[in-house]
């Protein structure tokens, strides 16, 4: 199995581990609440780890630094 450059920082797991967390919590949440406070705890920890993932590709290290902000930002969503 291929093991993309932004699977390997640590961070990028746990962002992984935070989602299945998350999903796993909001299903015990009422479903009048499903587009309101679930669809926004889903989002932000997918954001996380997906704005993680392509600040890897970037090439210097002001745009990775930038996606690493909107990553921090997600988490504290």
């Amino acid at each position: 199995m291929k093991v993309y450059l932004f699977e390997k920082p640590e961070v990028w797991q746990h962002a992984r581990k935070l989602t299945v967390w998350i999903y796993t919590i909001t299903k015990k949440i009422p479903a009048e609440e499903k587009f309101g406070l679930i669809t926004q705890m889903r989002r932000a920890p997918i954001s996380i780890a997906s704005n993680l993932a392509e600040g890897t590709s970037r090439k210097t290290s002001k745009d990775q630094s930038h996606f690493s902000t909107i990553a921090y930002s997600s988490t504290i969503e």
